[in-house]
């Protein structure tokens, strides 16, 4: 890629990371080869198993523990976690080998007090030019907002969680 850019999808709506994985597909499709840090997620999600399938194009890491983070009380193993990822993706950047360097939920990480804006924009400023990065997650920094070259806002406007059905299989992991 002759110049790599830096999108961000943000917004309360679902389909965040759903983009990424979408561009990542799209990517592999193309030759491409990408590298995704799944920042506190530690489940299995199905995701997982697709990136197997495309192993050659397509690397997965999760960075974060099967529970929930509670908000300016992440334990230390929290923040080690995510702190690892940050150190991989870092790597996976400078190591040449990816086209596409996708960070997701790195904004909730930062949210929720495991990550700060300061620990993650020196890797989106001085990001080789040929790379394409992805921060996702909701509550997007405005430091991310204003350095980024494209914004997607997710917006919910009807959501069948308010109903109470709950996540599905295939559908939200």
């Amino acid at each position: 890629m002759e110049k790599g850019l830096v999108q961000v999808y943000t917004g309360d709506g679902k389909g965040k990371t759903t983009a990424a994985l979408g561009l990542a597909l799209r990517a592999a499709g193309r030759g491409l080869k990408v590298f995704m840090v799944q920042f506190l997620k530690g489940r299995f999600y199905g995701e997982l198993e697709s990136a197997k399938r495309l192993a050659d194009r397509i690397t997965i890491v999760q960075s974060g523990l099967d529970s929930f983070v509670k908000k300016g009380e992440p334990t230390d193993e929290d923040i080690r976690l995510a702190r690892r990822g940050l150190s991989l993706a870092e790597k996976a950047i400078r190591s040449g080998e990816y086209d596409i360097v996708i960070l997701d939920e790195v904004n909730v990480a930062i949210e929720l007090g495991v990550l700060s804006v300061d620990d993650v924009l020196p890797l989106v400023k001085d990001k080789p030019t040929g790379i394409e990065l992805v921060l996702t997650g909701r509550y997007a920094p405005s430091e991310f907002l204003e350095i980024a070259d494209l914004v997607t806002e997710m917006k919910c406007v009807k959501h069948y969680y308010d109903s109470g059905v709950k996540m599905r299989e295939g559908i939200e992991y």
